[in-house]
């Protein structure tokens, strides 16, 4: 279990290079599969990665993104009611696994970029809720890293990034999820998925994951290596500099 604790403030996207939309190539009856525009409900991308990554053990050089809020591995997702991440029949990645519909021309659509060596990044950009709703519109993004990228301090190898999030219940859902499944049953979710309010709970916030699925800590509220001594030598010469004043005061009244 994931805690909700381990959500870190945040105003939105990890970056705005939003890339390219996807274009489905399968899904489910509404999918408007190849549709240009990218434009679809229960569909998916299969995409070829230009590296591979590591996830329960398993590597993969390529994915499907799926239209409702999840990547997977070895077969696309057209599920739209989720029962948590380990309900998936495949290995998935779900920043929102919600049902997202993206047919209403006021919702946006979601994109994909490879720009940034050894990292993938994918965007649920504005989008809309079954069904071909766009009054309300969530704004979430997958951050995706080989093991061949260098993480900075304070980064993971998988990121979920959050902005406006506005829906939650659709026509055939009440509850979303976020987290990660092996295909099997076995994974990690958020302890709010499936709750109400869970997308909330998530607005303008974001949390890394390491290679083991664990939470990175936020070090902005994290000493850096060798602040604490330092704060203790501080303190310990802003002493010195008082008693010496004392001192000298002394000195001149007598």
């Amino acid at each position: 279990m994931i805690s909700d604790s381990a959500l870190i403030a945040s105003p939105g996207y990890y970056t705005n290079n939003l890339g390219s939309n996807i274009v489905t190539t399968g899904g489910g009856a509404t999918a408007n599969v190849g549709d240009a525009s990218g434009r679809n409900d229960d569909g998916f991308m299969a995409l070829s990665l230009p590296f591979s990554v590591d996830f329960f053990g398993n590597n993969y050089n390529s994915l499907f993104i799926n239209n409702n809020g999840n990547v997977s591995f070895g077969a696309g997702i057209s599920e739209w009611n989720p029962t948590g991440p380990t309900g998936a029949s495949q290995p998935v990645i779900s920043p929102y696994f919600g049902d997202v519909d993206t047919t209403n021309a006021a919702s946006g659509v979601v994109y994909w970029q490879t720009s940034t060596p050894n990292q993938l990044v994918v965007t649920w950009d504005q989008v809309g809720y079954y069904d071909s709703h766009a009054d309300l519109l969530n704004s979430f993004q997958l951050v995706l890293r080989s093991s061949d990228y260098a993480i900075p301090l304070g980064e993971g190898a998988i990121g979920f990034f959050f902005g406006t999030m506005g829906w939650e219940v659709t026509d055939t859902s009440t509850v979303s999820a976020v987290g990660f499944g092996d295909g099997a049953g076995n994974g990690e979710v958020l302890q709010s998925s499936l709750q109400p309010g869970l997308n909330n709970i998530l607005q303008n916030h974001h949390i890394w994951f390491d290679a083991n699925l664990a939470p990175v800590s936020d070090v902005s509220e994290t000493p850096l290596p060798g602040a604490l001594p330092l704060f203790a030598t501080g303190l310990g010469a802003l002493g010195l500099l008082g008693w010496r004043r004392k001192r000298k005061a002394a000195a001149l009244a007598t």
